[in-house]
């Protein structure tokens, strides 16, 4: 095995002294047109808010919004984002919300959920939750992903008007 990882080490040096990419970002996806999917956090299933807010501070994060007495909170470091959830759900959650930037502001144009629902439906992925397609307001949407991994798409702004 030391081999092996030292010969992937090898070859991916090699390519970079060669000027190769090696880590190249893909400019379309199989699944076809991009979904906007909005601001990215992962929501932890802590077990107890005050230890593990104590934690992520010592790594530099700070407290964003939330409320801890309610056990919950939004913690933020340079470009990461974490939530801090006791007792509201089993496993992590990887978090997209559509129309919010980092900060929380909503943005003037991004893809509403009932039409990433309808995208995610039409690629043929099973949800565990749906939004109500027949609204306009906040919604949410859940799937898994391969791995039993729960993906959340919760707007909490109202759908962009079109142009």
């Amino acid at each position: 095995m030391t081999r092996l990882l030292m010969g992937m080490l090898v070859c991916c040096l090699s390519g970079l002294a060669m000027g190769q990419e090696t880590n190249s970002v893909p400019t379309s996806n199989s699944g076809g047109d991009a979904m906007r999917l909005g601001n990215f956090s992962v929501s932890l299933a802590v077990k107890d808010i005050a230890k593990s807010r104590a934690f992520y501070e010592k790594l530099g994060f700070r407290v964003f919004g939330g409320d801890q007495a309610k056990n919950w909170l939004i913690l933020q470091n340079d470009t990461s984002t974490i939530g801090l959830f006791q007792g509201m759900f089993d496993k992590n959650i990887m978090t997209f919300n559509p129309g919010w930037d980092r900060s929380g502001n909503a943005l003037p144009d991004f893809d509403d959920v009932r039409d990433i629902q309808k995208t995610l439906k039409n690629r043929g992925l099973a949800l565990t939750s749906e939004a109500d397609d027949t609204t306009t307001g906040p919604a949410s949407l859940m799937l898994l992903d391969p791995d039993g991994n729960p993906v959340l798409i919760d707007q909490h702004v109202s759908k962009p008007q079109k142009k």
